[in-house]
């Protein structure tokens, strides 16, 4: 029996554009897609992987590769990130985001719009970050976060990642909004912490969206229900 096209067109290999609702893992968008493909087109068995993670606290563009395009995941991966990142200064948490409750108050009163826009060109070009300890990083075998929601006490080791670019898009104190163009690697969480601390006061994330990776768009990007919809009409069921 012959396949469909389409059936053919994900074994051979699909790039995906996906744009990742809340609280959903990368892992959780690689598993609906493979479901979908296997109630849709009835395809049992297909490789499907990420070209990078994405927070669960954080929404955006994820791509998804099928079949033979899960060989260009690193290609993907090595490419450059855009993120739009709402911060809230004077308010830190042990996850740098909202996934832990505040651990520390401090005084924004003497942070001005001015003062915020200078110290954002420190951060850009070549700079040592590190890590959030609640993070994916595998210390001996063990993912960082697991030693740190034990409250374990552990390091991590800086990382160098690159910022392109950062521009201030909202002041409205205690929030501020930016856009950032930044290395693989790079942790936004731990650039909200950094950059509370150089404004002598203290910052976590509160809002992330990944909004492009290399030159693909969320602009491009369908939500899992678009993509699954879009399906429909290819159910061999």
């Amino acid at each position: 029996m012959l396949e469909i096209p389409e059936i053919t067109e994900f074994k051979n290999g699909r790039i995906l554009l996906i744009n990742k609702e809340l609280n959903w893992t990368s892992f959780d968008v690689v598993n609906k897609v493979r479901i979908i493909l296997r109630n849709r087109l009835g395809i049992k068995k297909i490789k499907v992987g990420h070209a990078g993670t994405l927070d669960p606290l954080a929404t955006g563009l994820v791509i998804v590769c099928t079949g033979k395009a899960t060989k260009r995941i690193t290609e993907f991966q090595d490419l450059e990130k855009e993120y739009v990142a709402t911060i809230k200064l004077g308010e830190t948490t042990p996850s740098f985001d909202l996934e832990t409750a505040i651990n520390k108050s401090f005084e924004t009163k003497h942070i001005t719009r001015e003062k915020v826009e200078i110290t954002l060109m420190q951060f850009l070009g070549e700079i040592d970050q590190v890590p959030p300890l609640f993070s994916a990083k595998f210390i001996n075998g063990t993912r960082a976060y697991e030693f740190a929601r034990k409250g374990e006490d552990f390091e991590l080791k800086p990382n160098r990642v690159k910022i392109v670019n950062i521009k201030l898009l909202l002041y409205e104190i205690p929030f501020i909004k930016l856009v950032i163009r930044c290395s693989k690697g790079t942790y936004i969480r731990s650039l909200a912490r950094d950059i509370g601390l150089a404004l002598n006061s203290g910052a976590h994330l509160t809002e992330l969206q990944r909004t492009m990776i290399g030159d693909y768009s969320i602009k491009q990007a369908q939500t899992l229900l678009e993509f699954e919809k879009n399906l429909a009409g290819f159910e061999t069921n």
